[in-house]
């Protein structure tokens, strides 16, 4: 499958589960901390409205300090109501919209992470696609997009998912389900009860360590982004999810 259809129906599916919530599971925190469901699922939706206007304001009005802006504008979408919040994912599943220069993966990340973020604290199962946590896995463990401030967290780990066997890098072991791993190297710390191996404690200091970069090195993640040639294969309409994982070590 394409990933610009995953993410059509990513999308569509949050609208279905978003608008299926009572009034007292909105109110829940989610996996983000200080995020409500509701705050997540009215986050979803500022993408589609502001488009990569988004990006480009952010870069001007806070030095690129994409953590605070994300919060205004939540904030701001959050106050409408759900219905509104699900009409507008609906309206807007089918949007192209990406981060500049860097393809449809961060938007499938981020639609998928948020899944989860929200699903876990609630106890709603679901199986998620393999090939849709295959280009998450990809995008966050060999090119994560200046949104996904991964540094050098994983640097000397060698990652084993449990249930699909993907492995990546080498050193100090963590392992864990798919999803997991995911929650745990983007920074989400409900998922270091659940990992395991020699290597969790480096991770888990490396995540819940990690300080705000200073505005010169904000400011330069975006401008290698603008000046780098944009990934054609990961942008292209027939661009389907990558058929292995890259193994290391």
């Amino acid at each position: 499958m394409r990933v610009f259809d995953m993410i059509v129906d990513e999308r569509r599916r949050a609208a279905d589960l978003f608008s299926g919530l009572t009034a007292d599971q909105l109110r829940r925190p989610s996996l983000c901390a200080g995020w409500t469901v509701h705050d997540v699922a009215a986050h979803l939706t500022t993408y589609l409205r502001f488009g990569q206007l988004k990006i480009y304001t952010a870069i001007v009005t806070t030095g690129a300090d994409f953590d605070r802006f994300n919060l205004l504008l939540t904030r701001r979408a959050a106050r409408l109501p759900i219905e509104r919040i699900v009409a507008r994912l609906r309206r807007g599943a089918a949007s192209r919209t990406t981060i500049p220069r860097s393809g449809y993966d961060p938007v499938l990340s981020d639609l998928l992470l948020h899944d989860l973020d929200v699903r876990v604290p609630l106890g709603i199962r679901r199986d998620t696609p393999e090939d849709r946590l295959r280009v998450v896995f990809r995008h966050l463990t060999q090119e994560p997009s200046p949104g996904y401030t991964m540094g050098d967290r994983l640097a000397g780990l060698r990652l084993v998912a449990t249930d699909t066997g993907w492995t990546y890098g080498s050193g100090a072991l963590v392992r864990g389900s798919a999803d997991e791993l995911l929650l745990g190297i983007s920074g989400r710390a409900w998922a270091f009860d659940r990992l395991a191996g020699d290597g969790l404690p480096l991770l888990r200091a490396r995540v819940l360590g990690r300080t705000r970069p200073g505005a010169a090195t904000r400011l330069m993640a975006p401008l290698r982004v603008l000046t780098s040639p944009p990934p054609r294969d990961r942008r292209a309409r027939t661009a389907v999810a990558p058929a292995q994982v890259r193994q290391d070590g």
